[in-house]
């Protein structure tokens, strides 16, 4: 899992955007081919997943929520009286 610190005043886009477009640069400089293969020549798309973490989270904390998200509900479902279709 990669995590990227910042200082306050930039904003989650502005660091979206500066992380995008350094990347894209890089890679169409060490591989110039690819931007002839991609559509539009865009190599990212424009959303992206942010989150923020606290003064007590830490990346072994987060990476265990990370892997474990959803395994309540999954147990729910597998013991539940509903039909499988596949």
């Amino acid at each position: 899992m990669n995590s990227i610190q910042s200082v306050p005043t930039y904003s989650v886009t502005k660091l979206v955007k500066m992380i995008k477009s350094i990347t894209a640069k890089e890679i169409f400089k060490q591989l110039p081919y690819v931007k002839k293969q991609l559509w539009g020549g865009e190599f990212w798309s424009e959303g992206y997943f942010a989150s923020t973490v606290g003064k007590h989270g830490n990346e072994d904390t987060i990476g265990n929520y990370v892997q474990h998200q959803g395994e309540k509900y999954q147990k729910l479902y597998r013991n539940s009286d509903q039909v499988e279709l596949f």
